[in-house]
């Protein structure tokens, strides 16, 4: 049975729905386009300008002529109006950022994971750290929104609870959310990484193109933040996106049983761990911590441009990929593929250069249309961005649901 309408609802979500209009065009608008693109009367647009003005999220930008009559004044978005704080959980580094409400990154720091620590003092760090950083550049507390934590699933969002994260030894059943909350004295969400980095792109995207997007994620492990109509899919416990059970087959340069699981045949360690066993890097990939794996699988990025066994690794990388990203696209019917997380920057040019064509010109692919592929625009720090993004678009975006009566 539908719910009702929840009309007391209907004047924040116009006014989320005007501020998101602000903040998408790029050269400012005047009221009377706000108006004809919202389908708003011209007097609601104006008293809910008037708010928002008075709020500081938009600022009057001079005036542009639009031929007879009267000049129109400009609106744009007023970017430190609001800011909004953002952690990437991660068993490699840790990545706190602050950003306005423009979505750009006003100040970043990256903290080490200590793979001994625990969750509380790992936890303690990244309260001094948020503190600091809103201190470095002298942002008033009362305007910042919220914290945005970014955390490998599983994940309990309801409850603010981080389960059991693979390679975050300690992390079982921790109340980051609610330890945060109470110690930054701000709101806190917790979103899963992929998820996070999926909203990230979708709050850049002004121009509106990635709507319906696949967001490859290759971190520590692998994982997809999946959009459909322009809305981030997070499915009933908003774990969507583990995808490294899928079945992708045997490539010919590893072990067989490590390329059963996509998530096992692209898992950075493993493939490390392969170019020792082969000759192409020197070390003991079983004893390396997250970091130094980071390290030794740059190296063997490296070495693809001149040794073929590197190449022959990283070759059958791509084609599980590939396998994989056919298997979602023909599933989910996305147009958009877009790369990103802390492990793609060293195989960027191998995975643009192959991944595109082997899926598009796969006999396996059903959709009637081209895969667009792309890299991410916002860099390493995505899912810390996402994050922060999550708090801007909880608070600020206009939700069709938030009109509905809660049963």
């Amino acid at each position: 049975m539908r719910a009702g309408s929840n009309l007391p609802a209907v004047g924040g979500y116009n006014q989320a729905v005007i501020l998101d209009a602000v903040r998408r065009s790029a050269d400012g608008v005047s009221r009377v386009e706000v108006a004809a693109s919202t389908g708003l009367s011209a007097q609601t647009v104006t008293n809910i300008v008037r708010r928002l003005i008075d709020d500081g999220l938009i600022v009057e930008a001079g005036t542009r002529g639009s031929g007879v009559g009267k000049p129109r004044t400009i609106l744009r978005l007023q970017p430190h109006g609001r800011f909004a704080l953002g952690v990437h959980l991660d068993p490699s580094v840790i990545m706190v950022v602050l950003l306005d409400l423009a979505g750009s990154v006003v100040a970043h720091r990256a903290i080490p994971t200590p793979p001994s620590a625990t969750a509380a003092r790992t936890l303690g760090r990244i309260v001094r750290t948020a503190s600091a950083l809103v201190d470095s550049v002298g942002v008033d507390a009362s305007r910042i929104l919220g914290v945005g934590i970014a955390a490998p699933g599983p994940v309990d969002v309801g409850a603010g609870v981080v389960l059991d994260p693979p390679l975050l030894p300690g992390w079982r059943n921790v109340p980051v959310r609610d330890e945060l909350a109470r110690r930054l004295a701000l709101p806190v969400l917790l979103e899963k990484d992929v998820t996070a980095a999926a909203a990230a792109e979708l709050w850049m995207d002004a121009a509106g193109e990635r709507g319906d997007m696949v967001f490859f994620y290759y971190g520590t492990g692998v994982g997809a933040g999946i959009v459909v109509h322009g809305e981030v899919l997070r499915g009933v416990s908003n774990n969507a996106g583990d995808i490294g059970s899928m079945v992708v087959g045997g490539g010919p340069a590893a072990p067989t049983h490590r390329r059963w699981r996509l998530g096992d045949a692209m898992l950075p360690r493993f493939l490390v761990a392969d170019a020792i066993t082969s000759g192409v890097l020197v070390g003991d990939a079983e004893t390396m911590t997250t970091a130094e794996v980071r390290e030794a699988f740059g190296r063997l990025a490296k070495a693809r441009e001149s040794d073929p066994r590197a190449a022959s690794l990283l070759e059958a990388v791509a084609e599980d990929i590939a396998a994989g990203i056919i298997t979602l696209v023909n599933a989910l019917d996305v147009d958009h593929v877009v790369f990103g997380g802390p492990f793609f920057g060293p195989v960027r040019g191998l995975l643009l250069e192959r991944v595109p064509p082997l899926v598009n010109g796969s006999p396996l692919m059903v959709m009637p249309h081209e895969v667009i592929f792309a890299e991410s625009a916002i860099g390493e720090d995505v899912a810390a961005i996402g994050a922060a993004c999550l708090v801007l678009d909880h608070a600020l975006s206009p939700r069709p649901a938030g009109l509905l009566i809660r049963r």
